[in-house]
């Protein structure tokens, strides 16, 4: 049981570590586009398009449903709001 859990917080800890990569390269082709005069809006609305299209090759409409409706969760949970302040 403890090497189960040991094992599940390293999994933990890879996941945020690839997650605050790919954040970093989103943050990168965010800037580039602002850099080349892409509103935030297009840039946005491209990202989110991508992201939508790619989810739903790897996992289907219902899956990409689903992470939707957790995204709108953790939208309204305050995660996103660049107010928030983390601890």
């Amino acid at each position: 049981m403890i090497m189960q859990t040991a094992r599940n917080d390293i999994d933990e800890m890879i996941v945020h570590e690839k997650m605050q990569v790919a954040l970093e390269y989103q943050n990168e082709a965010w800037a580039d586009g602002r850099a080349d005069g892409i509103e935030p809006e297009i840039i946005a609305d491209a990202a989110i398009a991508l992201a939508m299209r790619e989810t739903i090759r790897m996992h289907g409409e219902a899956g990409a449903e689903a992470m939707l409706q957790s995204l709108r969760e953790r939208m309204l949970a305050g995660e996103f709001s660049p107010q928030r302040i983390i601890q």
